[in-house]
């Protein structure tokens, strides 16, 4: 790593980055150009088809060839070895599927001509295993663990030479992940987007930092200034993680009317269903929340029947920008997406920040 910053630090140095600000995002063009501002852009992989995830990975290292770049998938250990979209569409109940077509109604969805993941594909260990052997036979040097930390997993990665990365929400987890074999703990606070826990995040990150023997922690959950960086430090974490921010990015090219619904938004404006997935996801408000919180309305199913269940809607809802009903994952730290402006500008602005509060934290008088 050359020229390093004010910020680097042990765990900057392990992984070749120059800032400890870590950035998750489901576009390989804004994590690219995390990691070559400094800090270590990680692609969200979760939503990708095997075959269309290599093809992503190669597109990541053309756009990014001379930084670290990290990968994160999610490995529920709780889902069958084998499903075919069929046989998990099969097993859904007769209720939800008039729920969901009633939702079509409602909002005059058209059908969708186009798939996307959540139309093509249910999640299983047979899927899972697809996408880690794109991972693995990829040069991208950090494997992160989103959901689920299968030792025989963090193996493989490790053998691949890639750093291993879990993220957590309990002590508990954390000890699982640790006895996986995992390299670096990610405390991500019930503030966050996305599949999130119940403790938050101040409360999270110093218990995580207690019991990671030694491990680096990352704190992550409703970060999105560099006041609540520099806190991370005070919490005892050595570095940042951070994804709802980059939603506001040029680089990201969200649909318009979601775009204005996220900059629209306030840390309010952000539920906790299990709408999107089967497992508790914070997202932001939408008509889509809204229906499934109504009275009469049917409890969402397990995952992977949910996905199964409204695959085709949000692939409908996509495809069309069919303005209610569009959401995304979000967290708390919502409230910082004020305009659209290039990911360089948001990490130059994010170091100055924290910079800045650390140098004020060391004038406060004795």
């Amino acid at each position: 790593m050359s020229n390093p910053h004010t910020l680097t630090n042990a765990l900057c140095r392990r992984l070749g980055i120059q800032v400890p600000i870590f950035g998750l995002a489901h576009s390989i063009e804004v994590a690219a150009a995390i990691s070559r501002a400094g800090g270590l852009g990680v692609y969200a992989a979760a939503r990708d088809g095997p075959n269309e995830l290599a093809a992503k990975l190669r597109a990541l290292r053309r756009l990014c060839p001379n930084h670290p770049v990290a990968v994160d998938l999610l490995l529920p250990t709780s889902l069958p070895g084998s499903n075919t979209r069929a046989s998990v569409a099969a097993a859904v109940p007769p209720e939800h599927q008039k729920f969901v077509q009633g939702l079509f109604k409602r909002f005059g969805v058209p059908p969708a001509t186009q798939g996307n993941f959540f139309s093509q594909y249910v999640r299983s260990q047979d899927l899972f295993e697809e996408q880690l052997e794109a991972v693995v036979q990829s040069d991208v040097q950090v494997f992160a663990a989103g959901v689920g930390t299968p030792p025989a997993v963090l193996a493989r990665a490790k053998a691949a030479g890639q750093h291993t990365i879990a993220l957590v929400g309990t002590p508990r987890h954390a000890e699982k992940a640790m006895a996986a074999g995992v390299d670096i703990l990610v405390a991500q606070g019930y503030d966050a987007g996305g599949h999130t826990g119940q403790i938050g995040t101040f409360s999270l990150v110093p218990q995580i930092v207690a019991c990671a023997g030694g491990r680096p922690v990352i704190a992550a959950g409703g970060i999105g200034a560099g006041a609540q960086v520099a806190a991370s430090f005070a919490l005892g974490a050595q570095g940042a993680w951070l994804g709802t921010l980059w939603l506001g990015t040029r680089e990201h090219a969200l649909p318009p009317a979601l775009v204005a619904k996220l900059m629209a938004a306030g840390s309010e404006d952000t539920v906790i269903t299990r709408a999107h997935s089967g497992k508790p996801c914070r997202v932001v408000r939408s008509a889509f929340s809204d229906a499934w919180a109504e009275t009469g309305a049917p409890e969402p199913l397990d995952m992977p029947y949910q996905q199964a269940l409204i695959g085709e809607l949000l692939a409908a809802v996509e495809q069309h920008e069919v303005a209610p009903l569009l959401y995304e994952a979000a967290g708390q730290s919502i409230a910082w997406l004020t305009k659209i402006e290039p990911v360089a500008e948001v990490m130059a602005r994010l170091v100055a920040q924290t910079e800045a509060t650390l140098a004020s934290m060391r004038a406060f008088p004795n």
